[in-house]
């Protein structure tokens, strides 16, 4: 009775991407114990796949990562029923939404440990301990309750990704084909999710992964990086690439090192990247990035005002005057700018909200006429808990509070909340929520993303067409005829539904 199962929840909308983070804590316990995987993006049925291993008794532990949002909708009610069915198995959770949640997580009464951040090295402790009766509260990164505290182990340094295990490609085939995880996106038929490095050396105060980090970063090389790249091509057919690190781009000898290595297999790829950062890489860096098939990177710009940015804690030097000529200047090289925008940031008064709703939506269409080919991305500002922070201090003020148990995670409002499409914060009112919206609508409908390929040129320019006098009037309200046509011809927004 000493099998693993692991778990990756289903991502809703997402396409299936190859699990990097169940596939790092399946190498870390390769050879030590038998495990099992089961992915809910590939199940019809994920509990019954669940249900059959467990009932046969074989099965001490249960591992689990969960990002906030959907991944919950199968990760809370599956541990809950395995805690009321199979109470003798062990229930330990990964991934961020545990490791900023681990009061509501641990006090559910059905997850006994969380991994808070990485686990190679963590997890397969924890198991040995569990399993000898040896004490387990020296293990680095664990999460558990004691005497109704929550206790917090020491943090590990991050590992050096160049000595931690290779992931196990072929025993992720053997449960699901890894074809089915390389899917037709707007950057190649079969995209390869990697994930080449681990945390962010910056400590922004919206961004989830800065309270498991706490400003660190460490990247595989990238000789190791193109090693698996070139496995993924020539044994499944991979030929483009989507980089799912929190920074990729933090060093440009890497990147360029990749970028030469990537060069003479012809795939193309994006990764997310901070202004600040990239701006500083050469023009030869970035003249390389694009002729080795960096299509589009992925940038937070947040907003256009630089009093917010310093309260948002972006560290760095990102200003608005760097967001837009650094648009200019990447355009010049071919790589389309992938600007995210958060809009609807606490402030003193209802009116000061909505005056920066108002210049937001402004200085993106400023950004849009710079560099039409910008892809703009837009979200509503979500908290996530960052103490000594200003934003974040001012969001407690509000009023603003999470859910206090587990189970309420998985209501529509709070799905949408993590999406950071529907805030739940008592500072924006329904007008504000309506005209951050209609604005999105009216702005897919000038300008759709690139990166919907069902899309034809006759349904763009029709969409351009009918949205072109709304755009360039600024009358964004109840923008029903554009929702329509999106609603009828499934129009893809990237950060719901990926490429």
């Amino acid at each position: 009775m000493n099998k693993v199962l692991l778990f990756n929840p289903r991502s809703a909308k997402y396409k299936p991407r190859i699990p990097n983070s169940i596939l790092s804590i399946a190498s870390s316990i390769e050879g030590i114990f038998e495990y099992v995987i089961v992915d809910g993006n590939l199940e019809n049925d994920p509990w019954d796949t669940i249900n059959n291993y467990l009932r046969s008794g074989e099965f001490r532990f249960f591992g689990c990562t969960c990002m906030p949002g959907p991944q919950l909708k199968q990760a809370i009610p599956y541990s809950k029923k395995i805690r009321e069915n199979y109470p003798a198995v062990t229930i330990v959770w990964g991934g961020y939404f545990a490791s900023n949640q681990p009061k509501v997580v641990l006090e559910s009464g059905f997850v006994d440990f969380i991994v808070n951040g990485p686990g190679e090295k963590t997890f397969p402790a924890l198991l040995q301990s569990l399993l000898q009766n040896k004490p387990y509260e020296l293990i680095n990164n664990l999460i558990y309750s004691f005497n109704g505290k929550i206790i917090k182990t020491p943090k590990d340094e991050l590992y050096d990704l160049d000595n931690l295990p290779a992931l196990p490609y072929e025993k992720l085939n053997s449960f699901y084909p890894i074809q089915k995880y390389l899917g037709k996106t707007y950057l190649g038929t079969k995209t390869i999710a990697y994930h080449s490095s681990m945390g962010c050396p910056f400590k922004c105060s919206f961004c989830a992964v800065v309270p498991i980090y706490n400003a660190r970063w460490r990247g595989k090389s990238a000789q190791l990086i193109y090693q698996d790249i070139k496995y993924l091509k020539e044994n499944f057919g991979g030929n483009a690439i989507e980089f799912h690190d929190n920074n990729f781009f933090v060093s440009e000898k890497r990147t360029v090192e990749f970028s030469r290595l990537i060069k003479p297999e012809k795939m193309i790829w994006w990764g997310e990247g901070r202004i600040d950062t990239i701006d500083k890489y050469s023009d030869a860096s970035l003249e390389l990035m694009r002729e080795s098939g960096c299509k589009m990177i992925f940038f937070g710009a947040e907003t256009g005002n630089d009093e917010i940015l310093k309260k948002m804690d972006k560290g760095g030097t990102q200003t608005a005057d760097e967001i837009r000529t650094f648009a200019a200047r990447i355009g010049k090289f071919g790589i389309i700018p992938e600007y995210s925008f958060v809009l609807g940031t606490p402030g003193d008064t209802p009116e000061q909200v909505m005056k920066q709703i108002d210049q937001d939506i402004a200085f993106i269409k400023e950004i849009k006429q710079i560099n039409p080919q910008t892809e703009i991305i837009i979200y509503v500002y979500s908290p996530v808990p960052a103490e000594g922070s200003e934003l974040y201090n001012k969001v407690l003020g509000s009023g603003f509070h999470f859910p206090e148990k587990l189970e309420d995670w998985i209501a529509p409002q709070w799905e949408n909340f993590d999406l950071r499409k529907n805030p739940l914060t008592p500072w924006l009112t329904p007008a504000m929520i309506d005209k951050i919206k209609d604005f999105e609508t009216v702005l897919n409908g000038y300008y759709p993303t690139v990166s919907d390929i069902r899309l034809s040129s006759t349904k763009r320019q029709l969409l351009r067409n009918i949205a072109s006098l709304r755009y360039k009037t600024g009358i964004y309200k109840k923008p029903y005829e554009l929702k329509a046509l999106q609603i009828l011809w499934k129009y893809r927004q990237p950060e719901i539904e990926g490429f």
